[in-house]
Protein backbone atom coordinates (compact mmCIF):
# COMPACT_ATOMS: atom_id res chain seq x y z
CA UNK A 1 0.00 0.00 0.00
CA UNK A 2 2.98 2.21 0.91
CA UNK A 3 3.89 1.55 -2.35
CA UNK A 4 0.70 2.82 -4.03
CA UNK A 5 0.71 5.98 -2.16
CA UNK A 6 4.44 6.99 -3.41
CA UNK A 7 3.46 6.27 -6.90
CA UNK A 8 0.61 8.84 -6.90
CA UNK A 9 2.95 11.26 -5.46
CA UNK A 10 5.90 10.87 -8.40
CA UNK A 11 5.40 14.04 -11.30
CA UNK A 12 5.85 11.88 -13.84
CA UNK A 13 2.79 9.32 -13.04
CA UNK A 14 0.48 12.62 -13.28
CA UNK A 15 2.26 13.70 -16.51
CA UNK A 16 1.04 10.26 -18.14
CA UNK A 17 -2.94 10.69 -16.81
CA UNK A 18 -5.66 11.66 -18.91
CA UNK A 19 -7.71 14.02 -18.35
CA UNK A 20 -10.77 11.33 -17.07
CA UNK A 21 -8.46 9.60 -14.69
CA UNK A 22 -7.37 13.15 -12.96
CA UNK A 23 -11.12 13.08 -11.35
CA UNK A 24 -10.65 9.07 -10.14
CA UNK A 25 -7.13 9.80 -9.30
CA UNK A 26 -7.88 12.67 -7.03
CA UNK A 27 -10.32 10.77 -5.45
CA UNK A 28 -8.26 8.16 -4.72
CA UNK A 29 -4.95 10.45 -3.61
CA UNK A 30 -8.10 11.75 -0.76
CA UNK A 31 -9.04 8.39 0.07
CA UNK A 32 -5.44 7.28 0.52
CA UNK A 33 -4.59 10.09 2.52
CA UNK A 34 -7.89 9.37 4.59
CA UNK A 35 -7.05 5.73 5.41
CA UNK A 36 -3.28 6.70 5.98
CA UNK A 37 -4.34 8.58 9.02
CA UNK A 38 -7.00 6.35 10.04
CA UNK A 39 -4.55 3.09 9.98
CA UNK A 40 -1.05 4.46 10.69
CA UNK A 41 -0.97 8.23 11.40
CA UNK A 42 -3.17 8.54 14.44
CA UNK A 43 -1.56 9.03 18.28
CA UNK A 44 -2.09 6.35 20.58
CA UNK A 45 -2.77 8.23 23.99
CA UNK A 46 -3.51 7.03 27.31
CA UNK A 47 -6.02 9.13 29.72
CA UNK A 48 -7.33 8.14 33.19
CA UNK A 49 -11.20 9.11 33.08
CA UNK A 50 -14.04 8.91 36.02
CA UNK A 51 -16.95 6.02 34.94
CA UNK A 52 -20.15 6.60 36.98
CA UNK A 53 -21.07 3.34 38.80
CA UNK A 54 -24.78 2.65 37.99
CA UNK A 55 -27.28 0.53 40.22
CA UNK A 56 -29.80 -1.29 38.08
CA UNK A 57 -32.71 -3.55 39.17
CA UNK A 58 -32.62 -3.01 42.91
CA UNK A 59 -35.51 -5.65 44.62
CA UNK A 60 -38.22 -3.07 46.43
CA UNK A 61 -37.95 -4.56 49.52
CA UNK A 62 -33.90 -3.59 49.64
CA UNK A 63 -31.94 -0.93 50.74
CA UNK A 64 -28.03 -0.01 50.05
CA UNK A 65 -27.43 0.74 53.50
CA UNK A 66 -23.75 1.93 53.29
CA UNK A 67 -21.59 4.33 51.75
CA UNK A 68 -19.43 3.35 48.51
CA UNK A 69 -18.08 5.03 45.65
CA UNK A 70 -20.58 6.29 43.16
CA UNK A 71 -17.99 6.90 40.57
CA UNK A 72 -14.51 4.53 39.59
CA UNK A 73 -11.40 5.71 38.02
CA UNK A 74 -10.54 3.96 34.86
CA UNK A 75 -7.27 3.85 33.08
CA UNK A 76 -7.62 3.48 29.04
CA UNK A 77 -5.51 3.33 26.05
CA UNK A 78 -6.32 4.03 22.47
CA UNK A 79 -6.42 6.65 19.33
CA UNK A 80 -6.07 10.26 20.22
CA UNK A 81 -9.97 10.36 18.84
CA UNK A 82 -11.61 7.05 20.13
CA UNK A 83 -10.63 8.34 23.63
CA UNK A 84 -11.55 11.92 23.56
CA UNK A 85 -15.00 10.91 22.29
CA UNK A 86 -15.43 8.53 25.54
CA UNK A 87 -16.49 11.74 27.64
CA UNK A 88 -19.64 11.96 24.82
CA UNK A 89 -20.79 8.40 25.81
CA UNK A 90 -22.63 6.75 28.67
CA UNK A 91 -20.01 4.59 29.73
CA UNK A 92 -20.54 3.13 33.04
CA UNK A 93 -19.94 0.60 35.34
CA UNK A 94 -23.81 -1.25 35.58
CA UNK A 95 -24.11 -3.28 38.94
CA UNK A 96 -27.48 -5.78 38.01
CA UNK A 97 -28.81 -6.24 41.96
CA UNK A 98 -32.10 -8.71 40.51
CA UNK A 99 -31.18 -11.53 42.12
CA UNK A 100 -29.60 -9.56 45.41
CA UNK A 101 -30.53 -10.42 48.79
CA UNK A 102 -29.66 -9.30 52.27
CA UNK A 103 -25.72 -9.05 53.02
CA UNK A 104 -22.59 -8.01 52.12
CA UNK A 105 -21.62 -8.03 48.09
CA UNK A 106 -18.04 -7.83 46.97
CA UNK A 107 -17.99 -7.00 43.52
CA UNK A 108 -14.56 -7.16 41.31
CA UNK A 109 -14.30 -4.26 39.39
CA UNK A 110 -12.59 -6.26 35.99
CA UNK A 111 -11.49 -4.71 32.84
CA UNK A 112 -14.13 -6.45 30.99
CA UNK A 113 -16.69 -4.92 32.78
CA UNK A 114 -16.52 -1.45 31.25
CA UNK A 115 -18.47 -1.53 27.93
CA UNK A 116 -15.56 0.52 25.46
CA UNK A 117 -15.14 1.37 22.44
CA UNK A 118 -13.77 -0.86 19.74
CA UNK A 119 -10.04 -0.07 19.84
CA UNK A 120 -10.10 1.13 23.02
CA UNK A 121 -8.40 -0.75 25.55
CA UNK A 122 -8.67 -1.38 29.56
CA UNK A 123 -5.63 -0.62 30.95
CA UNK A 124 -6.54 -0.35 34.98
CA UNK A 125 -9.55 0.05 37.55
CA UNK A 126 -9.40 1.73 40.91
CA UNK A 127 -10.66 0.62 43.27
CA UNK A 128 -10.33 -2.92 42.22
CA UNK A 129 -13.77 -3.74 43.83
CA UNK A 130 -16.99 -1.84 44.81
CA UNK A 131 -18.72 -3.25 48.25
CA UNK A 132 -22.48 -3.05 48.92
CA UNK A 133 -24.00 -3.54 52.31
CA UNK A 134 -28.11 -4.97 51.12
CA UNK A 135 -30.31 -4.32 53.93
CA UNK A 136 -33.92 -5.17 54.11
CA UNK A 137 -36.32 -2.06 53.85
CA UNK A 138 -38.68 -1.81 56.95
CA UNK A 139 -41.27 1.06 58.34
CA UNK A 140 -40.79 1.78 61.88
CA UNK A 141 -43.21 3.81 64.51
CA UNK A 142 -41.15 5.76 66.92
CA UNK A 143 -42.63 7.86 70.16
CA UNK A 144 -41.53 11.40 70.07
CA UNK A 145 -40.59 12.03 73.78
CA UNK A 146 -40.11 15.36 75.17
CA UNK A 147 -36.64 16.36 77.10
CA UNK A 148 -36.97 19.43 79.61
CA UNK A 149 -34.67 21.09 81.38
CA UNK A 150 -35.15 23.85 84.15
CA UNK A 151 -37.97 23.87 86.04
CA UNK A 152 -40.88 26.18 86.23
CA UNK A 153 -41.54 29.10 88.72
CA UNK A 154 -42.11 28.27 92.24
CA UNK A 155 -45.51 27.54 93.05
CA UNK A 156 -46.28 25.87 89.69
CA UNK A 157 -45.99 22.75 87.96
CA UNK A 158 -45.55 21.37 84.84
CA UNK A 159 -48.82 18.96 84.75
CA UNK A 160 -48.21 17.90 80.71
CA UNK A 161 -46.84 17.80 77.71
CA UNK A 162 -48.46 17.18 74.46
CA UNK A 163 -46.32 16.42 71.07
CA UNK A 164 -47.85 16.99 67.96
CA UNK A 165 -47.14 14.94 66.27
CA UNK A 166 -46.84 12.54 69.65
CA UNK A 167 -44.96 9.66 66.51
CA UNK A 168 -43.32 9.73 63.68
CA UNK A 169 -43.24 6.68 60.85
CA UNK A 170 -39.74 6.04 59.20
CA UNK A 171 -39.01 3.83 56.43
CA UNK A 172 -35.08 2.79 56.11
CA UNK A 173 -32.69 -0.26 56.43
CA UNK A 174 -33.37 -2.78 59.46
CA UNK A 175 -30.22 -2.83 60.98
CA UNK A 176 -29.77 0.92 61.30
CA UNK A 177 -33.59 1.23 62.75
CA UNK A 178 -33.34 -1.35 65.37
CA UNK A 179 -30.49 0.70 66.66
CA UNK A 180 -33.35 2.91 68.07
CA UNK A 181 -36.86 3.05 69.78
CA UNK A 182 -37.94 6.27 70.67
CA UNK A 183 -37.01 9.79 69.05
CA UNK A 184 -36.13 12.73 71.86
CA UNK A 185 -36.73 16.49 71.17
CA UNK A 186 -33.79 18.93 71.84
CA UNK A 187 -34.01 20.74 75.62
CA UNK A 188 -36.97 22.23 75.90
CA UNK A 189 -36.75 25.29 78.57
CA UNK A 190 -39.14 25.75 81.26
CA UNK A 191 -37.06 27.67 83.61
CA UNK A 192 -39.12 30.04 85.36
CA UNK A 193 -42.80 29.53 83.05
CA UNK A 194 -45.69 30.83 85.02
CA UNK A 195 -48.38 29.45 82.46
CA UNK A 196 -48.89 26.88 79.73
CA UNK A 197 -47.52 27.47 76.66
CA UNK A 198 -46.61 26.20 72.81
CA UNK A 199 -43.09 25.55 71.45
CA UNK A 200 -41.55 24.69 68.44
CA UNK A 201 -38.96 22.21 69.17
CA UNK A 202 -36.78 20.32 66.67
CA UNK A 203 -35.67 16.77 67.44
CA UNK A 204 -32.12 15.74 68.37
CA UNK A 205 -31.92 13.39 66.29
CA UNK A 206 -28.74 10.59 65.23
CA UNK A 207 -27.15 11.23 61.86
CA UNK A 208 -28.42 7.92 61.28
CA UNK A 209 -31.96 8.92 61.43
CA UNK A 210 -31.33 12.61 59.58
CA UNK A 211 -30.31 10.76 56.52
CA UNK A 212 -33.55 8.80 56.59
CA UNK A 213 -36.05 12.22 57.49
CA UNK A 214 -33.67 15.24 57.62
CA UNK A 215 -33.81 17.77 60.50
CA UNK A 216 -37.40 17.50 61.85
CA UNK A 217 -39.57 19.84 64.04
CA UNK A 218 -42.53 18.89 65.99
CA UNK A 219 -45.08 21.40 68.36
CA UNK A 220 -44.58 20.67 71.96
CA UNK A 221 -47.78 21.79 74.27
CA UNK A 222 -46.31 22.63 77.24
CA UNK A 223 -49.28 22.38 80.47
CA UNK A 224 -48.53 24.66 83.68
CA UNK A 225 -50.77 25.16 86.04
CA UNK A 226 -50.83 26.87 90.10
CA UNK A 227 -49.73 23.72 92.60
CA UNK A 228 -52.34 24.01 94.82
CA UNK A 229 -53.12 22.60 98.42
CA UNK A 230 -56.48 20.99 99.43
CA UNK A 231 -58.22 23.09 102.75
CA UNK A 232 -61.48 22.47 104.34
CA UNK A 233 -62.96 25.91 105.25
CA UNK A 234 -66.11 25.54 107.96
CA UNK A 235 -68.72 27.30 109.07
CA UNK A 236 -69.56 29.80 105.60
CA UNK A 237 -72.67 31.81 105.83
CA UNK A 238 -75.58 30.66 103.62
CA UNK A 239 -77.24 33.89 102.12
CA UNK A 240 -80.64 32.86 100.68
CA UNK A 241 -83.11 35.51 99.41
CA UNK A 242 -86.42 34.96 98.39
CA UNK A 243 -88.79 38.07 96.51
CA UNK A 244 -86.39 40.00 97.74
CA UNK A 245 -86.75 39.04 101.21
CA UNK A 246 -83.70 36.98 103.48
CA UNK A 247 -84.55 33.69 104.35
CA UNK A 248 -83.62 31.30 106.77
CA UNK A 249 -82.54 27.97 106.55
CA UNK A 250 -80.82 25.15 108.59
CA UNK A 251 -78.37 24.88 108.90
CA UNK A 252 -77.33 28.07 108.34
CA UNK A 253 -73.34 27.49 107.45
CA UNK A 254 -71.81 25.33 105.46
CA UNK A 255 -68.34 23.70 105.24
CA UNK A 256 -66.34 23.93 101.83
CA UNK A 257 -63.52 22.03 100.90
CA UNK A 258 -61.36 23.70 98.23
CA UNK A 259 -58.27 23.35 96.05
CA UNK A 260 -56.40 26.58 96.38
CA UNK A 261 -53.53 28.48 94.84
CA UNK A 262 -50.62 28.17 96.81
CA UNK A 263 -49.53 32.02 95.72
CA UNK A 264 -53.43 32.82 96.55
CA UNK A 265 -52.48 31.19 100.72
CA UNK A 266 -49.22 33.36 100.85
CA UNK A 267 -51.43 36.45 100.80
CA UNK A 268 -52.74 35.64 104.13
CA UNK A 269 -56.36 35.78 103.30
CA UNK A 270 -59.56 35.47 105.00
CA UNK A 271 -60.30 31.84 103.42
CA UNK A 272 -64.39 32.27 104.44
CA UNK A 273 -64.52 36.14 102.57
CA UNK A 274 -63.32 34.22 99.23
CA UNK A 275 -66.88 32.53 98.20
CA UNK A 276 -70.20 33.53 98.60
CA UNK A 277 -72.87 30.91 99.43
CA UNK A 278 -76.86 30.71 98.23
CA UNK A 279 -79.21 28.06 98.34
CA UNK A 280 -82.11 27.88 95.55
CA UNK A 281 -85.56 25.80 96.02
CA UNK A 282 -85.85 24.08 92.40
CA UNK A 283 -88.44 22.11 93.22
CA UNK A 284 -90.35 24.32 95.70
CA UNK A 285 -90.31 21.75 98.32
CA UNK A 286 -88.42 23.57 100.91
CA UNK A 287 -85.37 21.52 100.04
CA UNK A 288 -82.53 24.10 98.86
CA UNK A 289 -79.69 22.95 96.79
CA UNK A 290 -76.47 24.82 98.16
CA UNK A 291 -74.14 26.45 95.44
CA UNK A 292 -71.20 28.10 96.12
CA UNK A 293 -69.52 30.68 93.73
CA UNK A 294 -65.65 32.63 94.29
CA UNK A 295 -66.15 36.19 95.44
CA UNK A 296 -64.16 37.89 92.66
CA UNK A 297 -62.09 36.40 89.74
CA UNK A 298 -58.40 35.46 90.33
CA UNK A 299 -55.50 34.83 88.63
CA UNK A 300 -55.64 31.43 89.05
CA UNK A 301 -58.93 29.40 89.45
CA UNK A 302 -60.05 27.76 92.57
CA UNK A 303 -61.93 24.40 92.52
CA UNK A 304 -64.38 23.21 94.77
CA UNK A 305 -63.89 19.83 95.68
CA UNK A 306 -67.05 19.35 97.82
CA UNK A 307 -70.05 21.13 99.71
CA UNK A 308 -71.10 20.22 103.33
CA UNK A 309 -73.68 19.99 103.77
CA UNK A 310 -75.17 19.86 99.69
CA UNK A 311 -78.83 20.50 100.94
CA UNK A 312 -80.47 22.83 103.63
CA UNK A 313 -84.41 23.28 104.72
CA UNK A 314 -85.97 26.43 104.78
CA UNK A 315 -87.79 27.65 107.59
CA UNK A 316 -90.53 28.94 107.07
CA UNK A 317 -92.03 31.88 109.04
CA UNK A 318 -95.06 31.26 111.56
CA UNK A 319 -97.69 33.23 111.55
CA UNK A 320 -99.90 33.65 114.83
CA UNK A 321 -103.65 33.52 114.56
CA UNK A 322 -105.05 36.86 115.70
CA UNK A 323 -106.56 37.41 119.06
CA UNK A 324 -109.86 38.31 119.83
CA UNK A 325 -110.40 42.23 121.12
CA UNK A 326 -111.33 42.08 124.83
CA UNK A 327 -114.86 43.43 126.08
Amino acid sequence: MAGDVMSIFSFKYWLQLSPKDWILRFVSLGLAIVLWNFVGGEDIVNKNIMVPVDIINLPRDLVISNQFKKEIEVSVSGPRSLVLDMGNRAISRHVDLADATPGTMVLENTNDVINVPRGVKVLRIQPKSVILSLDKMIQKQFVVNPVTEGTVAPDFILKGIRMDPDSISITGPQTALSQFDVLQTKAIHIAGLRASTQIQIPLDLDPVIVDLIGATTVTADLEIVAETVHKKISAIPIEVVKDGIPQRVTPSTVSITVALPKALLRGKVDLSSLFKVTATDEKNDGQMQVKAVPNKEFEYPIQILKIEPQVVTLIEKVIKPEQPEEE
